[in-house]
């Protein structure tokens, strides 16, 4: 958005500055004391890019935030409230940045920049996923959220990005199956271990865990003395990932114990042989 700056807006950005001036000392400080009210919404609206621009983006969100409270029907409050929801996505403020997101698509849901919207939203969860190790609430929201944008915005510049982030959130969901299904395989509970690793094959097959969750499961099943459902496994190594250290250390585990790898039996791993190798899905 291109905006005009007369004389008199210069002049007052120029005063509110100034009023301003004592609070630049840090992020950290509010503004409580500022009258804001005695400033047009374009004044407001610039000492916030002023703020943003040098880093204080704490500072830059109160600014926009004082443009959508004074001046909620002025051409710039749309604008004020997609840059509140940008200036707490710099500061990491996730709770912020989701209440302003989702009122922007909430007041303008045909917006150009309610894809944008959409987008920071969320952001606002991915972007708390930093370790497996995490409560995976985060990340079943942050799925959510991006579908809507790879849905609902299939056009915009941030599908491809959300699409991207939406794999990479799924592989995460997968890998914290896989932390918990090592655990139980260490402490010779094959039965729970086999159970996380069959998740993972079923409903995580894209990521990359796949491979290593299929030998997880030779391991589990031979231990049980379930060995139709290894040969099985090691069977869907075999066609889907021979080219794998999983696949090698599948081979020889099965191979060392007299064992071929082939479909065997009828179990739910037969199921998955006749889906992944031979394309019968019905």
């Amino acid at each position: 958005m291109t905006i005009g700056k007369g004389p008199a807006r210069i002049a007052g950005a120029a005063i509110l500055a100034l009023a301003l001036a004592g609070c630049d000392g840090g992020v950290s400080v509010e503004r409580g004391n500022i009258d804001y009210e005695q400033f047009t919404a374009q004044q407001i609206f610039e000492r916030g890019e002023y703020d943003l621009e040098r880093g204080r983006a704490k500072l830059a969100a109160q600014s926009f935030a004082e443009v959508e409270r004074l001046y909620p029907y002025s051409d710039l409050t749309k604008r004020a409230i997609i840059m509140q929801a940008f200036a707490h996505h710099q500061d990491k403020a996730y709770e912020e940045i989701r209440a302003a997101a989702q009122r922007y698509i909430d007041f303008f849901p045909a917006d150009e920049d309610a894809a944008y919207a959409q987008y920071l939203l969320a952001l606002s969860y991915y972007d708390q996923i930093d370790e497996v190790g995490r409560d995976q609430g985060l990340t079943f929201q942050a799925l959510q959220a991006l579908r809507e944008v790879i849905e609902r915005y299939p056009d915009s510049e941030y599908a491809n990005p959300a699409i991207l982030k939406f794999d990479l959130a799924f592989d995460h969901l997968a890998s914290k199956e896989m932390e918990i299904g090592r655990y139980y395989l260490k402490r010779d509970n094959f039965a729970a271990a086999a159970n996380r690793f069959r998740v993972v094959v079923e409903d995580f097959q894209t990521t990359t865990h796949t491979p290593e969750a299929l030998h997880r499961l030779v391991e589990s099943y031979l231990s049980l003395g379930l060995v139709n459902e290894a040969r099985t496994a090691g069977a869907i190594l075999g066609h889907n990932f021979r080219g794998t250290e999983w696949y090698e250390r599948s081979y020889a585990l099965l191979t060392g114990q007299g064992h071929t790898l082939e479909a065997a039996g009828d179990n739910w791993l037969r199921a998955i042989y006749r889906q992944t190798v031979q394309g019968q899905w019905l």
